[in-house]
């Protein structure tokens, strides 16, 4: 496998930057950028593998989700909400002055 992806943007080769900027004078193009791979970053703290694996920036990946939005969700489309088990737990505090006041916290139940 290559250590590169070719960003995946639509529109990545019209953005007008110096770094798309390839060939001679009298037939240069705008070109989509080159992405080294990185096993190591992650977006999604999984140890490899990475959206930036595929798109150069956030433009490009924004212009390719407007382009494939539909696609992608319907690979796993959700039909139903998804729930957590939780409890309401109201904690009496102490503020800064020595005044008490009552906070509410939501506490996951562990249904191990």
């Amino acid at each position: 496998m290559s250590d590169y992806n070719w960003c995946h943007g639509p529109e990545c080769h019209e953005y007008k930057t110096q770094d798309r900027i390839r060939g001679v004078k009298g037939s240069k193009v705008l070109r989509t950028k080159k992405i080294k791979v990185d096993q190591n970053k992650s977006m999604f703290g999984n140890g490899g593998g990475s959206i930036w694996d595929y798109f150069c920036n956030h433009q490009c990946l924004m212009d390719y989700m407007a382009e494939h939005t539909q696609a992608v969700v319907n690979i796993a489309l959700r039909t139903e909400p998804l729930e957590t088990p939780i409890d309401v737990v109201v904690e009496t505090r102490t503020d800064y002055r020595g005044n008490l006041y009552k906070q509410k916290r939501i506490q996951d139940i562990d249904n191990a």
